[in-house]
C-alpha cells in the first residue's frame, strides 16, 4: 500500500510517499481502506517532536511509529474474528493519535478505539476533519463545566479547534463571542457566533464585555491578558502550555488566587463516547468541520508546509483514495 513515511524528526520533508505492507487486523481490530485523512497540529507535533518532551512517548532517538495520521475516514474492508460492531463496507471515520496511521491507503483499528460509523450524506472529508480540533473543543467545554446560557469566549475561532468549539457551543445554547480577522467575519457568522470581535480593528481585550469562560483556541494570548475579561469564578483555557510554560502551574495555583479566575489545562480524552457524541452532532447539522484545503497523498509535504505557514482556516484534508 502507499502510505506518508518518515523515519526521522524533522520538517515537511522529513516524510516521503513509500509502498509498505499494509496492516494485518488482530482479532478486535477492522481492517479500513481509508479514503481521507488530515493534517494537523498533533501530526506536525509528532513529526517534528516539538515540544521535545513529547519523544518520551515516540521515540527518544527516531519516531517508533512511521506512519502519522490521527483522522481518518474509510470503508472496512475487513474484520477480525471478534468483531461485533462493525461490518464489511461500513462507512467508518475515528481519531487514533495513539496509534495513527491515517496517511496511508490502509489502517487497523481496534473496534473500541475512537471509531464510529459515518452518518448518511456525511462525505469522508468532512467526517475525516470532524475529530482532532473538535475533540480537543469538547475538551475545554467539558472541562470549564460550560452550561446553557453561558457567555464564553473564543478566540481563533477559524482554526480547527476554535471553529469546532463555536459549533459545539451554540449546540448547547451557548451565548459565544468569537474572535477573528476581519476577512472571517462571514464565515465565523455562519458558524453561529453571536457575536464577533475583528482583532485587527483593535484588542479583543479591551471590548469592555466579561465572560465565564475564555477559550484560546490558538495558544497566542495569556491568563495574565485574559483575566480582566472573566467573570469571579471565571475560567481561561488554551490550547498551548503559554509563555514559557506557565499554564500548568497556573492550573495548580490559580484556584487560591482573588476572585477565584482560574486556567484549567485538560487533557483531552478520545474514546468511542467521545466519538459517537461527533457523530451525533454531524448527523444532526449541529456541527460541520471547516475545510480549507485539499491535498492528495502525494502532495502531503505541500500540506504539512501549508499547515505549519500559520494561515490555515480550519481544516487540511488529505485525499487518500
Amino acid at each position: 500500500m502507499r502510505a506518508a513515511v518518515r523515519t526521522c524528526y524533522g520538517p515537511p520533508e522529513a516524510v516521503t510517499i513509500a509502498e509498505v505492507p499494509p496492516p494485518t487486523p488482530a482479532p478486535d481490530e477492522l481492517l479500513v481502506r481509508v479514503r481521507a485523512s488530515t493534517v494537523n497540529r498533533t501530526d506536525c507535533g509528532y513529526r517534528s517532536a516539538s515540544p521535545f518532551v513529547l519523544r518520551a512517548f515516540t521515540g527518544l532517538r527516531r519516531p517508533r511509529v512511521t506512519i502519522l495520521g490521527c483522522e481518518f475516514a474509510g470503508e472496512v474492508e475487513a474484520i477480525g474474528a471478534e468483531v461485533t460492531k462493525f461490518e464489511v463496507g461500513d462507512r467508518v471515520f475515528g481519531y487514533v493519535e495513539g496509534h495513527p496511521g491515517g496517511h496511508a491507503e490502509y489502517l487497523a483499528v481496534a473496534q473500541d478505539a475512537s471509531v464510529a460509523t459515518i452518518p448518511t450524506d456525511v462525505t469522508f472529508e468532512t467526517a475525516a476533519a470532524a475529530t482532532e480540533g473538535a475533540h480537543y473543543g469538547l475538551s475545554f467545554i467539558r472541562g470549564a463545566k460550560v452550561r446553557a446560557g453561558q457567555d464564553v469566549l473564543v478566540y481563533g475561532a477559524t482554526g480547527a479547534i476554535g471553529s469546532a468549539a463555536v459549533q459545539l457551543l451554540k449546540a448547547m445554547d451557548v451565548r459565544v463571542t468569537a474572535v477573528c480577522a476581519t476577512a472571517h467575519v462571514p464565515l465565523v457568522e455562519g458558524l453561529g457566533a453571536d457575536r464577533i470581535i475583528d482583532y485587527t480593528a483593535g484588542d479583543f481585550t479591551k471590548h469592555g464585555q466579561t465572560y465565564d469562560v475564555v477559550i484560546d483556541a490558538v495558544g497566542k494570548s495569556s491568563f495574565g491578558a485574559c483575566r480582566p475579561l472573566l467573570r469571579p469564578r471565571g475560567v481561561y483555557l488554551s490550547s498551548e502550555l503559554g509563555p514559557r510554560g506557565q499554564n500548568i502551574p497556573l492550573a495548580l495555583v490559580s484556584p487560591l488566587m482573588r476572585g477565584r479566575r482560574r486556567v484549567i489545562f485538560p487533557l483531552p480524552r478520545h474514546d468511542q463516547a467521545m466519538i459517537e457524541y461527533l457523530r451525533g452532532l454531524l448527523a444532526s447539522g449541529h456541527f460541520k468541520p471547516v475545510i480549507d484545503r485539499r491535498y492528495l497523498l502525494a502532495q502531503i509535504v505541500e500540506a504539512y508546509r501549508y499547515v505549519e505557514s500559520g494561515q490555515k482556516i480550519g481544516n487540511v484534508v488529505i485525499e487518500v483514495a
